[in-house]
């Protein structure tokens, strides 16, 4: 429902294991073609292809694109091990195509205002931050909640991009990580009745060390009832402090407080991108194709965000303070006004 309000994009084709699925889709959306995945990858109408699949099978589809000529961009995240990133990436570089990866909600007022703040000096030199995301997991909502407990799952894995990707956007890379991590309950229950057996941890608890020299606690958990801590990231400038609401949205206050009488103040938000919500980085991925500039939502950083995920994890498994094996470059931040 997104992408036909956003500019610069078309939606030719849908696919599906199932093809009744992407017939239901198309005609429900009036997507001219229901194609198997084979005849999309095969359609040279398409450019970019939109892989909304299970995190399991990101990597594979991904690679299918690619090697198809296509552009590709990605559900968050980029894949289940940061190898297979790593090798999309390389493949993506060898066919001459472009990667792009969910999520695209640091594009959205709120983490492109907070982004020109820190930039501008509002708060003085970042030097800590703090980000929670705090749930009791998805199984009481999700249709189909049983892969947020495999692999790929987690409430690192699914929840993080968004903090961790708007974090490096505010903060710049991250360079190394400490974590604690636990499954706290074996099984879960989903709302129609049926089992869930965990096989990821369900509450991290990691410290990111910036390159900038900035230090953050995230929390990612499915195992909080009820919260104390709200959904969002703060970050502590030498003369002030930047609050962002929770960076699974587009939009929400950015306020700045100074410890003085002045009390919290709220920003003025902008960008670009304001209402059109999912979706976003497919149309400026698509708008840098055609302009030949470097898209934002890339597939570097989703590898970093990848990368700093595995390494938090693999901390907390050897308790160990470990660096985290890429880097990038936080994307530009998009002009206030369109």
């Amino acid at each position: 429902p997104r992408l036909p309000r956003l500019p610069g994009v078309r939606v030719v084709a849908c696919a599906d294991l199932l093809p009744e699925r992407a017939q239901e889709a198309a005609a429900r959306h009036g997507v001219p073609s229901a194609a198997t995945v084979d005849k999309l990858l095969a359609d040279p109408d398409v450019d970019i292809v939109l892989n909304l699949t299970i995190p399991a099978a990101h990597a594979e589809v991904s690679l299918a694109a690619v090697a198809a000529g296509k552009h590709v961009y990605s559900e968050k995240p980029l894949a289940v091990s940061a190898e297979d990133g790593r090798k999309l990436l390389a493949a993506a570089r060898e066919a001459g195509v472009r990667v792009g990866a969910a999520p695209d909600t640091f594009l959205g007022a709120a983490v492109q205002t907070g982004q020109r703040l820190i930039r501008d000096g509002a708060i003085g030199e970042p030097v800590a931050a703090a980000g929670f995301m705090l749930c009791p997991g998805h199984e009481s909502w999700h249709p189909a909640p049983d892969f947020h407990y495999q692999p790929g799952g987690g409430p690192l894995f699914d929840m993080g991009p968004y903090y961790l990707t708007a974090l490096i956007c505010l903060l710049g890379p991250v360079a190394r990580v400490s974590c604690s991590a636990r499954a706290s309950f074996p099984e879960r229950t989903a709302a129609d009745g049926h089992t869930i057996d965990v096989e990821v941890d369900t509450h991290v608890a990691g410290l990111l060390e910036f390159a900038s020299g900035a230090i953050c606690h995230l929390v990612t958990s499915f195992d909080v009832q009820a919260e104390a801590m709200p959904h969002g990231i703060a970050v502590y400038g030498s003369t002030g402090t930047l609050t962002l609401a929770d960076p699974n949205g587009f939009v929400g206050p950015v306020t700045i407080g100074r410890g003085d009488d002045s009390g919290w103040q709220r920003q003025p938000e902008a960008s670009p991108y304001d209402g059109f919500d999912r979706g976003s980085g497919v149309a400026e991925m698509a708008d840098a194709v055609r302009a030949g500039r470097p898209h934002r939502a890339s597939g570097e950083l989703a590898q970093h965000v990848l990368d700093t995920m595995a390494t938090m994890l693999e901390a907390a498994r050897t308790g160990r303070r470990l660096d985290v094996p890429s880097t990038c470059a936080p994307p530009e931040p998009l002009p206030s006004n369109p």
